[in-house]
């Protein structure tokens, strides 16, 4: 309902759309909300360091090229590094994929939760500077096995699908 300024000022955000469905579920672990949040921490501050980019100095290739033979732009490298970093320090992840690294990322032992994570953290990043939508894509799925997760256990089960 808008305040006497016309703003919504009791908006419903996309962590409160969650967490009021979790509730809905007494055996829910709250991991799923966790990564819920931590993934739209990850989307906000890519678009913040968009934002920011030219007056960081973030436009322009960072040297080296990704796996599709493309130059990695400066902003790819910064998304890349905030989608891993706080998807590590979520607890809720065990592995992720991104469309910026040639191989798998394993979490360490420690800080491993159940999902695996695939993402592109900027995806067209290389028209930026044209100023056409880019947008980061996410899939995540609850991983089949619940034992330790590792690369070689991983690559096993995917052999089978």
């Amino acid at each position: 309902m808008p305040s006497e300024y016309g703003i919504e000022t009791d908006s419903v955000t996309l962590q409160r759309f969650v967490l009021n469905e979790q509730r809905k579920y007494p055996e829910a672990t709250g991991d799923l909300t966790n990564l819920l949040t931590c993934l739209l921490t990850a989307v906000k501050a890519i678009s913040s360091a968009v934002r920011k980019a030219g007056l960081a100095q973030l436009y322009g290739v960072a040297g080296n090229v990704n796996v599709q033979g493309e130059e990695v732009k400066k902003l790819d490298v910064l998304s890349n590094e905030l989608m891993i970093n706080m998807l590590k320090s979520s607890y809720t992840v065990c592995a992720m994929v991104s469309e910026e690294d040639e191989n798998m990322i394993e979490v360490e032992v420690g800080k491993q939760g159940k999902y695996i994570v695939t993402f592109d953290p900027l995806d067209g990043s290389s028209n930026i500077d044209c100023l056409v939508s880019i947008g980061t894509f996410l899939e995540f799925s609850e991983r089949i096995v619940k034992a330790q997760f590792s690369l070689k256990m991983y690559y096993s089960q995917a052999e089978r699908w």
